[in-house]
């Protein structure tokens, strides 16, 4: 439990030395604001239920992965990442993808959350329906986060522009919710036997 304690204490000391980071000069400040806000609500929720609810290694690990990807999004706005042009450059794509990413990690780090927060309260247990539950789970937040995304350029207009990121994709919305579609059955698929023994040595 020690050792546990440590790796959550170095996750989020990373997690807030990123966030200090990138709260220094970022491209828009309320892009960023926008970007890192899930992070902001989510390092108080995690302090808070560490003691009563704490989490396996595996999930804490996914969900500082998700958080350096939106804080490094938010700096520099998800279609200015440097990291994705040099993958736009390198091969030879139309636009910076770096957004794609984002909306993968939408569905794969939920995927585990949902997945280690209905096997250890409710009923379920691993197989087809709990595999089936989680990635409409993922669905339905990638689905209100877009819903999210639209209602925030309604009330601001053109303040919301690099938040959408759409960068003259029509078709941006499906390909997120896509991916997080895919993220979520691929984040399953690959960490479910680990996912299981790390709960089991918890119980």
């Amino acid at each position: 439990m020690r050792e546990s304690k440590w790796e959550i204490f170095g996750c989020l000391g990373l997690v807030l030395l990123l966030l200090l980071w990138s709260a220094i000069d970022p491209k828009d400040r309320f892009t960023w604001l926008l970007e890192v806000l899930p992070v902001l609500v989510g390092i108080p929720l995690l302090w808070f239920t560490v003691a009563p609810f704490p989490l396996t290694p595996l999930t804490y690990g996914l969900l500082t992965i998700h958080a350096i990807i939106l804080i490094v999004g938010g700096h520099y706005t998800y279609a200015e990442v440097p990291l994705g042009f040099w993958i736009q450059d390198l091969c030879d794509l139309g636009r910076n993808h770096y957004d794609r990413l984002g909306h993968f990690a939408q569905g794969c780090v939920p995927a585990i959350l949902t997945r280690e927060i209905l096997l250890r309260r409710s009923p379920l247990v691993p197989g087809k329906w709990t595999f089936f539950l989680v990635t409409a789970v993922c669905l339905a937040f990638s689905a209100s986060y877009e819903l999210f995304e639209w209602v925030t350029a309604r009330a601001t207009g053109e303040a919301a522009t690099a938040f959408l990121g759409t960068q003259g994709d029509k078709w941006d919305t499906q390909w997120d919710m896509f991916l997080a579609l895919i993220g979520a059955v691929t984040s399953q698929l690959t960490f479910q036997a680990i996912h299981d023994r790390q709960l089991a040595n918890m119980q």
